[in-house]
Order: structure tokens, then C-alpha cells, then sequence
């Protein structure tokens, strides 16, 4: 587990605002509210990792390919948070995080506070033995997908338009 600092935990704020990433601070008993004011219904997620919080029942954890189709918000939690980027790690997960990350208009993501980490030295120092012993991957999230490939700058052409981080002090 990773130990932030206030500082740590300042630059990870100010680079999520520098990306448009809207974001609440709230303990593991405030998460249901905390993503429930940021959800955009209907919506689609995966149980959270343990010490997290719960999600609200407007969430839907066992979900179609239809019912992912219609959401327009995901929840999901992200291991990882990276300072220097505002990035979020996002477990590759048999629950589906990585579709109901990407294929929605808004995600939100819940991360613990101390699972923030400094840059992505420390993101791979924390993930890097897991990942060699277990073959897991991962997503790293910054900010809403855009792209200007044909022009001016579009929000969403490659996933969510808009992401919401949720903190977690635990």
C-alpha cells in the first residue's frame, strides 16, 4: 500500500483539475452519496475493493451487454492514483472494469487516499510484482478521452467525456 502525503495528495488534485476531472473527498461511509451526487443514470459498475465503501443501488453490478449499452454512467475503483499525471489505475478485472470505464459517457472512479503515489516509478514499484506474479494488467486513465486527430479537440471519441475521481480516506 502506498503512503501519500498531503503534498502528494495536493499535486494529484490540482493535476485532476488541470484534466476537467471533477473530484470529492469523502470516508469509506460517505461513498454511496458521494457517487451517487456524481452519477448520471443509468449506470453500470463493479463491486468496489474492500475498505472503499459501497455503492449506491442505483448502480448496477450485474449488467447485460444491453444494459451496458444504455448506461451512461460506470463506476468502477482504481488501484492506483499518480500524481505527477492525474492518472488513474484502473485493474483489469473479470467484473468488467474495463468496459464500464471506457464505454460510457462519464466514469467515475474510487480510489483510497493512500493509494495515491508520486509518479509512475512508484505506480510501477507498487504494481510491478503483481503484475509479474499474477499476468495482470491495467488501464491508465488521465482525464476524459479526447482527440483532435481531424481537427478541433472532441471529448469522448475514445471513451468517457467527462470522469469523476471519488477520495477515499480510510
Amino acid at each position: 500500500m502506498a503512503t501519500t502525503t498531503d503534498t502528494t495528495l495536493g499535486r494529484f488534485r490540482d493535476r485532476l483539475d488541470d484534466f476537467d476531472v471533477s473530484h470529492t473527498r469523502t470516508d469509506p461511509d460517505g461513498v454511496a452519496d458521494a457517487v451517487a451526487a456524481a452519477l448520471d443514470g443509468p449506470a453500470v459498475g463493479v463491486p468496489l475493493a474492500d475498505g472503499l465503501g459501497e455503492l449506491p443501488d442505483a448502480v448496477e453490478t450485474d449488467w447485460s451487454p444491453g444494459e451496458l449499452e444504455r448506461a451512461t454512467t460506470g463506476v468502477t475503483h482504481a488501484s492506483l492514483g499518480i500524481a505527477d499525471y492525474g492518472s488513474l489505475v484502473l485493474p483489469a478485472t473479470s467484473d468488467g472494469v474495463e468496459p464500464a470505464s471506457l464505454f460510457v459517457d462519464q466514469h467515475v472512479a474510487v480510489v483510497a487516499v493512500d493509494d495515491v503515489v508520486g509518479g509512475m516509478a512508484e505506480a510501477l514499484s507498487e504494481l510491478g510484482d503483481r503484475f509479474r506474479a499474477e499476468r495482470d494488467d491495467a488501464i491508465v486513465a488521465t482525464g476524459p478521452s479526447a482527440t483532435a486527430d481531424m481537427g478541433a479537440l472532441v471529448k469522448g471519441a475514445h471513451g468517457p467525456m467527462t470522469v469523476h475521481a471519488v477520495l477515499v480516506d480510510r
